[in-house]
């Protein structure tokens, strides 16, 4: 979560975002709500596997799933602003 703050707030010192806030030019799309919401899912999912099993394997397959929907949800706001 601390990524994902970071990642929203870093496009907010370019050019484009105080034009967009100053004056309303060059406003960009929203996320693409897909994308970002499966990747919300599988980390949640990943989460909830990651906590309930005692299986070791298991664990650090979920830990690495955990991994990627944070980078695919981090790309994904870093590549929409």
């Amino acid at each position: 979560m601390p990524a994902a703050l970071l990642a929203g707030l870093l496009p907010l010192t370019g050019e484009r975002a105080g034009r967009c806030m100053t004056y309303g030019q060059q406003c960009g799309d929203a996320l693409p709500g897909r994308l970002f919401g499966w990747s919300i899912a599988l980390a949640v999912a990943a989460c909830v596997v990651a906590l309930a099993s005692t299986a070791v394997r298991t664990r650090q397959g979920a830990f690495a799933a955990q991994l990627l929907a944070e980078f695919v949800a981090l790309t994904v706001i870093l590549s929409h602003t």
